[in-house]
């Protein structure tokens, strides 16, 4: 695995972020019909909240984000995005890992929403998330406190 951080995010960080997220969800949006080049930055930017988020780096670059929103009895994993460059080397399981024991100390739900056929899909049911409920577009899933990492 190679060497990354979190920082935590600041306002100035949103166009990169969206710009992040229009790369990393093309495939599975153009897959499922749905890819629009505007509405996918504009999503980001319109639900970006900088004190609920990190930037993953990987030398001193910005490489990747992920927010950990608090909802009234749950948390919600949402913008969790690895430039394709560094998948697959650990860093997005490190990262899930982390976040997740601190909600396991909080004693907290956690909650997320995937596209349909995702590969990230495989990554956060190896960190015990279940599918709770789904449609033709997205699956949401839950992991409860304490779920095997």
């Amino acid at each position: 695995m190679v060497n990354w951080n979190l920082r935590a995010a600041s306002a100035a960080d949103v166009e990169a972020v969206a710009e992040l997220r229009a790369v990393v969800l093309r495939p599975d949006l153009t897959r499922l019909g749905r890819y629009d080049p505007h509405r996918v930055r504009q999503r980001l930017r319109d639900g970006f909240a900088p004190a609920h988020t990190w930037v993953v780096e990987v030398g001193g670059t910005m490489a990747g984000c992920v927010a950990l929103r608090p909802e009234r009895d749950a948390y919600w994993l949402e913008h969790f995005y690895l430039d394709p460059r560094v998948q697959g080397r650990g860093i997005g399981s490190a990262v899930l890992a982390g976040l997740l024991e601190r909600c396991d100390r909080e004693s907290a739900t956690v909650r997320l929403q995937v596209l349909q056929g995702s590969q990230a899909r495989r990554l956060y049911e190896r960190h015990g998330f279940t599918p709770e409920t789904e449609d033709e577009v997205d699956v949401f899933m839950v992991r409860p406190p304490g779920a095997a990492l």
